[in-house]
């Protein structure tokens, strides 16, 4: 048996002692030992940095913005409630159901003082210019066929070879037989032969009578005239 189990034997009564109950046994010493130990090495920490401060984290007041508030909105009063209509009574008078009214006649009311009649108004001649023309039916064309001869026979060869083609605009009054009476360039195609082509197919298309309502009217049209080549 070793020295050290003999001491441990010993110093229990003659018991065995293992190394973690004796262990165990000095906790108390350890520990108070400890705190002892730790106060000591405060008081020498405050004792030998006297000067140590906490970090200053205070802020500058120049590095605030102000801001500038709404002006208050004075909230108007709600409106006052509508007041009910009255209920409708009915009425408790007596009707005569059988009211007549007498005949108004001239005789029985003379007028005094009438206006003159109305002055003869001349009318004017519609077919000088063009010009606004009511009508509900518009004139139709009635002899395309013949038209699109004509366009091709009255093309200017020079520019039809060339390949050049264009529209010229026509305006054509067409009297209450839908006859054409007069026509004129409306709007130019940029070329004089294609402008004067035109005019010549114009004067041989036929149209049908422009109606108003149920009655055959004189009119203004005007109506594109187009060259192309093919």
């Amino acid at each position: 048996m070793s020295a050290e189990t003999t001491q441990a034997k010993a110093g229990s009564g003659g018991v065995l002692l293992t190394a973690n109950e004796r262990f165990k046994r000095s906790f108390g010493t350890w520990f108070w030992g400890s705190m002892i130990l730790a106060t000591v090495a405060h008081f020498a920490v405050f004792a030998l940095w006297p000067e140590m401060t906490a970090e200053d984290v205070s802020y500058d007041a120049a590095e605030l913005e102000a801001i500038e508030l709404p002006p208050e909105i004075e909230i108007p009063p709600p409106p006052e409630m509508i007041a009910r209509p009255a209920t409708p009574v009915i009425a408790t008078a007596d009707i005569d159901e059988d009211i007549t009214i007498a005949p108004t006649t001239f005789e029985d009311n003379p007028v005094e003082d009438l206006p003159p009649p109305p002055e003869d108004v001349t009318t004017t001649d519609i077919s000088a210019a063009p010009t606004f023309t009511p009508f509900t039916v518009r004139p139709d064309i009635r002899n395309r066929g013949e038209v699109a001869r004509v366009l091709e026979r009255e093309y200017p060869p020079l520019l039809r070879d060339a390949g050049i083609g264009g529209t010229v605009d026509i305006w054509f009054f067409i009297d209450e037989e839908g006859k054409v009476v007069r026509t004129q360039v409306d709007k130019s195609s940029g070329h004089k032969a294609l402008d004067d082509a035109a005019i010549k197919v114009s004067e041989i298309i036929q149209f049908t009578p422009a109606l108003n309502r149920d009655k055959r009217v004189p009119v203004w049209i005007s109506l594109p005239i187009t060259f192309t080549t093919r």
